[in-house]
């Protein structure tokens, strides 16, 4: 087993390596990964790499291992990993937390989204060669110690009937929301449509819903994001816009429209690609009925930090540290259990 100390410093070099990577180096990876995935764009790939130096960062990273005993791993196991590919390299943290951890990886990557990570695999393995007999990249997961999987609520019951019976942490749909209560600046308005619009909405930590105290706002953040316009230019996006607004108009359902994001309001919480659903509250203690009905398939909540405890800061919802779980399962926690 590689030392913890090295494997740790791997992971921080990446980052490091990340960070200095030339314009050259990022245009044909990108290239190669939209090649791969129309979603995948050159933006959306650049700001995935973003994420993955904040993530790696020395500072963040000693903060997050020093709250677990790793010590406690006396032997290395091999857990199999099944990655979901709706947003670029969002399979690497469970990478990480394996080889953290001290156990190997079966990696079943998505077919959407392999081509970034298996140069992230063969980056950290120029940086720590020991790394190379502990990442296997395969297609079967059969007889493994341990899974994680991640997909959708349907997919899960699949995946709980084949790896039930092992060590296993399995995750479902998950989406995030945002509260607005009025008193948000211009910036701050803005910035929501960060976590709206980045990765066209795909990720589990975009924001699908708004909680709104006031009807009126809903104009008010439509008229804001228009700066953000040029989203409409992607075809598989506007594709999307173009069918649910058909829907909504054939159907004679109240929405609001500003040419390339529909508002609606709607009590679920998974809005479809283009559109973004919008709830009314009372006051805080229905705001807090309504969120706490839905607990279990909320990532994060985006707000002005008095607003709410431990919400996401306005901009920042695809800026996770290394402790912010997918689910807000400790994946760290488990993989030192098995």
């Amino acid at each position: 087993m590689i030392p913890f100390k090295n494997r740790v410093q791997a992971f921080i070099n990446l980052g490091k390596q990340l960070a200095e990577l030339s314009g050259e180096e990022k245009e044909g990876l990108f290239r190669r990964a939209e090649n791969q995935n129309n979603w995948f764009t050159n933006k959306s790939c650049d700001l995935a790499i973003s994420g993955l130096i904040h993530m790696l960062e020395s500072s963040r990273m000693e903060e997050w291992v020093s709250s677990y005993d790793f010590s406690q791993v006396k032997e290395s196991k091999d857990v199999g990993v099944l990655m979901a590919g709706n947003i670029p390299a969002v399979g690497f943290h469970d990478l990480m937390s394996v080889l953290l951890a001290g156990h190997g990886i079966s990696a079943k990557l998505s077919s959407a989204d392999s081509v970034l990570m298996n140069w992230l695999i063969e980056k950290l393995i120029q940086i720590e060669p020991g790394f190379e007999g502990f990442i296997q990249v395969s297609e079967m997961l059969k007889g493994k110690d341990a899974y994680i999987a991640t997909g959708s609520d349907n997919s899960s019951r699949y995946f709980e009937y084949y790896f039930g019976k092992y060590p296993s942490l399995i995750r479902q749909n998950r989406t995030s929301v945002a509260i607005v209560k009025g008193d948000e600046s211009e910036e701050e308005i803005k910035a929501l449509g960060e976590d709206v619009f980045t990765y066209f909405g795909l990720g589990c930590r975009n924001v699908s819903k708004v909680f709104l105290s006031d009807e009126k706002l809903s104009e008010v953040l439509l008229k804001n994001w228009e700066s953000f316009s040029a989203i409409a230019d992607h075809h598989k996006y506007h594709n999307n816009y173009e069918y649910n607004k058909s829907i909504f108009l054939v159907n004679g359902e109240p929405h609001l429209d500003n040419g390339f994001l529909i508002m609606k309001k709607e009590e679920t919480l998974v809005s479809p690609i283009s559109v973004l659903y919008y709830e009314i509250f009372k006051d805080l203690d229905d705001l807090e009925n309504k969120l706490s009905y839905h607990q279990n398939k909320i990532q994060c909540i985006v707000a002005k930090k008095d607003t709410w405890p431990n919400a996401v800061e306005f901009g920042k919802a695809q800026m996770p540290g290394p402790k912010d779980y997918a689910d807000g399962v400790d994946t760290m926690e488990f993989l030192l259990s098995i």
